[in-house]
């Protein structure tokens, strides 16, 4: 049960909305369940003879029983109160228990309180009641409102377990601020997906990801195309900033302004400079013979993974802060991801960096931890540019997603191990949206190793099965029922090929972190043993094999070779920021 409360200034407006057919004819009966005094509220719904103005009239009584000067400006109080998907719809009956509860709960008029603020509770849906009530009490005096939206949600979680409804999490001040319904509207009738204070948080963290310096956010900021104004101290420092969309306008013709801090607690200046002055990242980060090799956007993703999975054993340890910290990070190369994204993981990866925004914030600070490598490994995926959904890009985008979900999966445990309800909620999505991205980007290369390890002689694979059974006995039998099996076994001739034993690399791979959360412990083991063993990500399409090299065994390897070279793939222009809206 979700309330969602704002405040307005017209009375007559919002009762005009709320009993008319709605912006796609979606009102259906639309009437009174509950009221402040049932004998004194006119029902436009269901009495033929009562009329919107009256009922305007009279919720605004003690409003207009004031001098001008001492009304309130924003004398409307709206709170629409709505079930989850799929919990039963509620009688009327309930849904007034509900709204004289909130009503109580958030201080509008408490149980007993004659002087009270006068309300209503409309239903127009199965689904929801809107309360409207007048900020004026009835002795002249405003209600005590603090924290109104905490309350009414602490007592929608009383609520639902009462009626059997579906439990939801509990908030904890740290979210971002949701977009009020006059601005969801207004996206509607701009033909908007979103409203700009979504979007603007979306492109505002695209431009933090990576970001050197505050002198780099701003001009990333301004390269997107946004409208960025500093509030400067006399001395020139800058105190803070406010940006808006291009063409978003109020009803005066100027630019609809949101402060960092509006947009979500983490993108105020002086937080974002804390993230800045803790982790600073480095333009160069080393690399590996292999990588070097690489297109750019392969390469930063090849060095991003090692780093991400560091993330994930800091967030199975006790340190909060470095985990609050590596969190940060963690979001900040999902931002760096879904602006370089290939078109066949894009929207995928866009909507993982979207949710797991919420995980990043909790009342953990990390202030003094530092999150340097990750956020150079954000920076890295971003200088780099947009990654090909193919080739060497396609592989190592495929071996970070891999490492990525069980990043988040970690941050799930470490939510919810300290009662961050919503947080580990939004980690579970992101890591769902990650999944999905991952098949999308590993079915090209593990198509191709999987092809390679059927066509390896027999002996062979029995041989590298004997390496699986020695390094995991309790598992190996369902490893190799797993789909990945034969990429895996391609994955060890490879090595094995390249100079490497094969026995001792994947036990290291093994003993790297646990297999325990991963969906497939083959796919894992693969991208490890790639990443470890400084193998390319992809291999070449299988050639049929002559009937001599078919009847060759492997019981006497042949001399080490060099590592397959990666195929060729096309370079892209390197960008430093995330595309145009």
């Amino acid at each position: 049960m979700v309330p969602d409360i704002s405040t307005g200034s017209r009375t007559y407006g919002l009762l005009n909305y709320l009993y008319g057919p709605g912006r796609r004819d979606e009102h259906t009966d639309p009437h009174l369940v509950a009221s402040w005094m049932p004998g004194l509220a006119p029902d436009p719904g269901r009495d033929p003879a009562a009329t919107l103005k009256q009922l305007t009239d009279r919720l605004d009584l003690p409003v207009l029983a004031l001098p001008k000067n001492r009304r309130p400006a924003r004398h409307v109080w709206h709170c629409p109160v709505r079930t989850a998907l799929g919990d039963r719809h509620l009688s009327d009956a309930e849904w007034a228990e509900v709204a004289r509860r909130i009503v109580h709960a958030t201080g509008i008029a408490e149980d007993g309180d004659a002087k009270a603020c006068r309300w209503i509770a409309v239903r127009h849906a199965d689904d929801h009641i809107h309360i409207v009530a007048t900020l004026v009490r009835e002795d002249g005096r405003r209600p005590r409102r603090h924290e109104d939206g905490i309350r009414a949600q602490a007592e929608c979680r009383k609520i639902e377990k009462e009626f059997g409804l579906q439990v939801l999490n509990g908030g904890d001040r740290t979210a971002a601020q949701r977009p009020t319904s006059a601005e969801r509207s207004k996206a509607e009738r701009s033909g908007r997906a979103e409203t700009p204070r979504e979007t603007l948080r979306e492109s505002v963290r695209h431009a933090l990801a990576g970001a050197a310096s505050e002198e780099e956010f701003f001009h990333r900021l301004a390269e997107a195309g946004l409208r960025v104004e500093k509030r400067v101290a006399p001395s020139g420092d800058t105190l803070g900033y406010k940006v808006a969309l291009p063409g978003d306008r109020n009803r005066d013709g100027e630019p609809v302004w949101f402060s960092g801090s509006k947009l979500a607690p983490d993108l105020s200046l002086p937080r974002i400079r804390q993230r800045l002055d803790a982790g600073r990242p480095d333009d160069e980060p080393v690399t590996d013979h292999v990588g070097e090799r690489a297109p750019r956007a392969a390469r930063a993703r090849r060095q991003a993974a090692p780093i991400a999975e560091r993330a994930a054993s800091i967030l199975d340890g006790n340190d909060d802060e470095d985990s609050a910290a590596q969190l940060a990070g963690v979001g900040e190369i999902l931002d760096a991801l879904a602006q370089t994204a290939p078109a066949s993981t894009r929207k995928e990866l866009a909507e993982a960096a979207r949710t797991f925004e919420r995980a990043t914030r909790s009342h953990i600070r990390a202030e003094r931890a530092d999150n340097r490598a990750i956020r150079s490994a954000a920076r890295g995926i971003i200088r780099a540019g947009n990654a090909l959904g193919k080739g060497e890009d396609g592989g190592t985008t495929a071996m970070l997603l891999s490492t990525m979900v069980l990043v988040t999966i970690a941050a799930v445990r470490w939510h919810s191990a300290r009662g961050h309800a919503q947080q580990a909620a939004a980690a579970q999505r992101a890591a769902q949206h990650l999944r999905s991205a991952y098949r999308s980007a590993a079915a090209a290369p593990m198509h191709t190793m999987r092809e390679h390890g059927r066509r390896l002689p027999e002996p062979v694979r029995e041989r590298y099965a004997g390496t699986l059974e020695t390094a995991l006995p309790e598992q190996a039998d369902s490893v190799r029922r797993e789909p990945g099996w034969d990429a895996l076994a391609a994955t060890l001739d490879q090595a094995e090929r390249a100079g490497h034993d094969p026995d001792a690399l994947l036990q290291q791979a093994i003993e790297w972190r646990e297999l325990d959360t991963a969906d497939s412990v083959t796919d894992v083991l693969v991208w490890r043993l790639r990443r470890i063993g400084k193998l390319p990500a992809t291999m070449d399409p299988p050639r049929a094999r002559t009937n001599a090299r078919a009847a060759q065994s492997r019981s006497h390897p042949s001399p080490p070779q060099a590592p397959e070279t990666p195929a060729e793939t096309r370079h892209v222009a390197p960008r430093s920021r995330g595309p145009m809206r």
